[in-house]
């Protein structure tokens, strides 16, 4: 009949078991800078390459007048943003909140889920933000590596014009390879990262120090006046420069997200002590640069480079957003496996391309997908310039969601006061408005992609997961309770051949439909019945020790809880191999899985409305089958296939 593959609804589901995280070396000496060096190459691959466009387009907004006013305050502007939201809300105060050492708007949706929040009213539409906003990170995660890699090649305009006509094909050849080497994995290359960044970052605290000392009048940009008296100065034109500023904060969100991967410590010190003095250098630096020469406007950042280094500087330039794009393009792999291992999308073919990294994953329809939004966006917009009128307005959207999100989480689940917790998210709620209104007006100009991709991606998620909770409880009121058919089984006698059967059901208390539908048609058990199923927990990684629960029944029949994090490849023969019943190895080989495949068939009148019933068996038809999500051997199956109506 079926197999639940995703895991229960949380609804129907009970609360799961606390599965302890893997141990980890203590954070200090050469592991902590071993840590903070990897952190410089993932983590900030995408606020680091923010130089290449961001005060550029601030000063190009609605003809502003490139005069030392505007100048000072744009870098005012500048160095503000980057105190106030990425060292203040996110190094120091939202960090704080990691889901078992994950962070990441998704792991904070699950610790809102976890609070008292859940008895507050409007708590699902709290969720539905949370999901939205992880929903919105796809259109970043498309956008990044088109205007990063083209706005790295646009430099090569610089030293020749000529270049000119070759910057959009040799841009689309960058992203193809950079795509193509996907399925080999990031594990070699990511050890480069690291040092690579180290390297960019050098560079871009030296072009900005080259030139600060020789206009260090740039340096009055640190008095907040310059910002205040900016939007006095230029009214609706230095609001609109809002949206433009915003660039240099669009990779404050990967802060958060990546705190899985190294820990907060390490990223903090990666930032505190080389990303941020770097980054604050170099827009320092172009903003000297403008102030002795209006006409580098132009692009600034590469006309801080002496003309004997701009090969080098734009060879840089681009290998440091081709890591950037590869880290955003890993983390939407990473978004992908965490929302299948939730319930929030169908099971999906997904690769490990390491032994010893768990993160080192690879999907590739999600890689295929992204890969070709990204040249259709290059070859629509054609520059950098248009393309930053596209990016932005997603990433300040998150940003707010994450913001609400945090308020709920001081007050229903660290027990903060009200009026405490309002004091400090009103404070950045006010910034983040603020820096939304100005992206709003982009929506015209581009920033209507990523909110569709957003939208599209959040129907999606949201329609898998309302779909499977209603075939989860169409399935429960065909199916009996366990229970009741051991008391059949005692009573009725059943051929029983030799074998062990193994029938995969999301419901450990519940008959898996799959043996009722073999019952009825074969009239035969095998002498061993395993009811096996798979919970994916909270938690990021779970324990060897507590992986396998085995809990012997009656009449040969044994339940089979294994746990799996939702980081983790759910791989049930490894687990199963160290099982044994009744003294007797499992040797899972040899045994026969019974699976099902349900097919969805929608109809007017159904539980959902007839568009997203359509869109539900459409995912349902292309989710990868339980053989190979599982990793169960195909010879060792036997599928069991019905149609259901919902």
């Amino acid at each position: 009949m079926t197999v639940l593959a995703t895991p229960v609804p949380a609804e129907a589901a009970p609360a799961p078991t606390p599965v302890h995280e893997s141990s980890h070396k203590p954070l200090q000496g050469a592991y902590l800078r071993s840590l903070a060096l990897g952190a410089l190459g993932v983590v900030y691959g995408d606020i680091g390459t923010s130089p290449l466009y961001s005060i550029r387009e601030a000063l190009h907004t609605g003809g502003l007048a490139i005069n030392p006013e505007n100048i000072l305050g744009v870098v005012s502007l500048i160095f503000w943003s980057l105190m106030l939201v990425v060292c203040l809300k996110y190094l120091l105060l939202v960090m704080r909140a990691d889901h078992h050492g994950e962070g990441g708007i998704l792991a904070l949706t699950a610790l809102v889920g976890e609070s008292k929040c859940r008895n507050v009213k409007g708590y699902g539409i709290l969720l539905s933000l949370g999901l939205f906003g992880t929903a919105l990170l796809y259109g970043d995660g498309i956008i990044t590596p088109a205007i990063s890699v083209l706005s790295a090649v646009e430099g090569l305009e610089l030293i020749t014009p000529a270049f000119q006509p070759y910057i959009v094909p040799l841009t689309l050849a960058i992203l193809v390879g950079l795509f193509s080497m996907q399925y080999k994995g990031t594990d070699s290359v990511g050890k480069l990262f690291g040092p690579v960044m180290l390297v960019w970052f050098s560079v871009l605290a030296l072009l900005g120090l080259f030139q600060l000392v020789q206009q260090p009048a740039v340096l009055a940009a640190f008095n907040p006046w310059h910002s205040l008296t900016f939007f006095w100065r230029n009214g609706w034109t230095g609001f609109l420069v809002l949206g433009s500023v915003f660039l240099v904060v669009t990779g404050g969100e990967a802060l958060y997200a990546d705190m899985g991967h190294f820990g907060r410590k390490p990223i903090q010190l990666a930032w505190f002590f080389v990303a941020f003095p770097a980054l604050l250098l170099n827009y320092l630096g172009q903003g000297a640069l403008m102030l002795r020469n209006p006409e580098a406007i132009h692009n600034p950042f590469f006309l801080m480079a002496p003309g004997w280094a701009l090969y080098s500087v734009v060879g840089l330039a681009t290998l440091a957003t081709i890591i950037a794009s590869q880290a955003l393009i890993s983390a939407v792999f990473s978004l992908t496996v965490q929302a299948i291992q939730l319930g929030y999308l169908p099971r999906m073919q997904i690769l490990h391309t390491s032994d010893t990294e768990k993160g080192q994953i690879y999907v590739p329809a999600v890689n295929w997908v992204l890969m070709a939004a990204c040249l259709a966006l290059v070859v629509g917009f054609r520059t950098s310039s248009n393309l930053a009128a596209a990016y932005g307005i997603a990433v300040t959207a998150t940003m707010l969601i994450t913001t609400v999100l945090f308020g709920m989480l001081l007050v229903h689940g660290w027990n903060w006061s009200r009026p405490k917790a309002l004091a400090i998210c009103g404070f950045f709620l006010l910034i983040e408005t603020t820096f939304f209104s100005a992206n709003i007006v982009k929506v015209f100009k581009g920033g209507w992609f990523p909110l569709v991709v957003g939208a599209g991606v959040y129907l999606l998620m949201s329609t898998w997961k309302l779909g499977r909770a209603c075939l989860f409880q169409l399935l429960q009121r065909r199916t009996v309770p366990l229970k009741q058919l051991l008391m059949r089984l005692k009573e009725e006698e059943v051929h029983r051949h030799e074998g062990v059967g193994v029938f995969m059901y999301g419901n450990p208390e519940g008959t898996p439909p799959a043996l009722l539908a073999n019952l009825s048609h074969n009239h035969t058990l095998p002498d061993k019945v395993v009811i096996l199923s798979v919970e994916v927990t909270g938690f990021p990684y779970v324990e060897p020790a507590e992986r396998v629960v085995v809990t012997p029944l009656e009449a040969g029949f044994y339940r089979i809880q294994l746990r799996f994090g939702f980081r983790e490849k759910p791989d049930v023969m490894g687990p199963l191999r160290e099982v044994s019943l009744e003294g007797q190895p499992l040797c899972p080989e040899r045994a026969s899985f019974f699976v099902g495949r349900e097919t969805v068939i929608p109809r007017h009148g159904g539980v959902m409305p007839y568009w997203r019933e359509t869109v539900f068996a459409a995912m349902t038809r292309n989710a990868l089958n339980a053989t190979s999500f599982f990793s169960i051997p195909p010879d060792c199956v036997v599928e069991l296939g019905t149609q259901l109506e919902i």
